[in-house]
This record gives structure tokens, sequence and C-alpha cells, in this order.
């Protein structure tokens, strides 16, 4: 599991930081937020310089302003993609279409990791590939779980329910039937019906409602298919 990070009393309070010291504390959690080397001693100002230069070395890569990760010869483990995801936008979860790939329920290769979150609509772009944020209503923020992607590394990721509903509201036409076959869905035996229309009431919105019903629709019209096999 990925480690959270205790400074020790002397890296704390020793104003000189050595990126040794640094990289003894960190090796075990490549990904790191700059507040966590400004408590005892070091300032915010002493901190952000050293890092600046720590940049300019390659001893440290910046992913998004606060957060960084050592270089691929410091890292004990590379750190997975929604991992990444969930650590550069705080109250955020992977969905939509890189969800619905993981979830195996459409057959296409998916480039960018797709979130959802509270906060403004962001994207960055990193040695770990591309990361795309969708801002979502707080009351809409439901239906994710906190997954083990690979060892040691969870992440929160939405249901594959969620992750369907979540992309047709906030895609424009995302209830036609047009928009849902071209998403050319595979794999529904494995959707919880019952939750997907459990969400879909949570939303509230008709849109969605009207969505469930064509979902259901294909479902089992995909398992009369399978039966006449």
């Amino acid at each position: 599991m990925v480690k959270s990070v205790t400074f020790t009393y002397g890296l704390c309070h020793n104003p000189f930081m050595r990126y040794s010291q640094v990289l003894d504390t960190l090796r075990d959690t490549p990904l790191f937020e700059s507040s966590l080397l400004t408590v005892g001693k070091n300032s915010p100002y002493q901190v952000q310089r050293r890092l600046s230069d720590w940049t300019i070395a390659g001893k440290v890569i910046p992913l998004r302003r606060g957060l960084y990760i050592l270089p691929k010869t410091k890292r004990k483990f590379e750190p997975h993609p929604f991992y990444i995801a969930n650590r550069l936008s705080a109250g955020s979860y992977v969905s939509l279409e890189m969800a619905l790939r993981y979830h195996n329920l459409i057959p296409e290769h998916v480039a960018v990791v797709t979130s959802v979150t509270t906060g403004r609509p962001r994207e960055w772009e990193n040695e770990f590939g591309r990361f795309f944020y969708r801002h979502i209503h707080p009351r809409y923020f439901f239906g994710m779980e906190y997954r083990l992607i690979i060892e040691g590394q969870f992440a929160y990721i939405a249901y594959p329910e969620k992750a369907l509903l979540d992309l047709i509201y906030l895609r424009k036409g995302g209830d036609s039937l047009e928009f849902i076959q071209s998403l050319r869905l595979q794999n529904l035996e494995n959707l919880d019906l019952v939750r997907l229309e459990e969400f879909a009431k949570h939303f509230n919105k008709p849109k969605l409602k009207r969505a469930a019903v064509i979902i259901r629709e294909l479902a089992e019209q995909e398992m009369q298919e399978y039966e006449m096999l």
C-alpha cells in the first residue's frame, strides 16, 4: 500500500534540506505535496526554492502546482494513472469513458484518464498521460468505490452504472438511442440494472430515467441474442 509520509524531527528542523534526506523519506511514496516539506523550521519560501532547484536538476518532477513525483530512477514503483488522477484533483473520481473501459463496457481504447469533480474543469498532461476533469454538481457526486487498482495502490472509481450515467448526464443528447448505441456497449450482463435505475432516480433528471430504460432494453436484447446462440 502507498505509505503516508511523516518526516523525522531532524529533517523537519533542518533549514537546508538535503535531497538524500528527502529521498529516504519519500522513496516508498513517490507522489508528495510540497506542503509536507513546510513543517518545522522549513519556510514555504525555502521549500519552494529548493524544489525549484531540484526540478531544474531533474531530481523531482512537478505534476501540478504543489504536487511532485520522484524521477523514475529514484522511485521504487510506478504509480497507476488512476492513483495519479485522484491526487491531481482532490475530490474527484475516475469516471466517464475511462471507467467504462476499465469495467470492459466499451471496446475502444481510451487514451485520456477521465474523471469528474465538484471543482472546476481541468486538464493536465505529464509523462503519465493526459488527465481530464469534468465538473459535476455536488448532489451528483456519488456512486464511486475506493478500489484496489494494482498491488498497494487504491483509487476512487465510478461504479460501471454511475460511469455510464455520468457520461450521459454530461453529454448533450446523451439520452438518445443514437448516442447510447454509438458507445457500442458490451458485456451488459455485468451491469446491475437495479443499481442503474436507483442511481438514475437519485439524479432526479428525466434525461437519466429515459436513458436507464433504453439501457435496460439493450441489456435484455443482448441477453436474448446470447440465448439464441
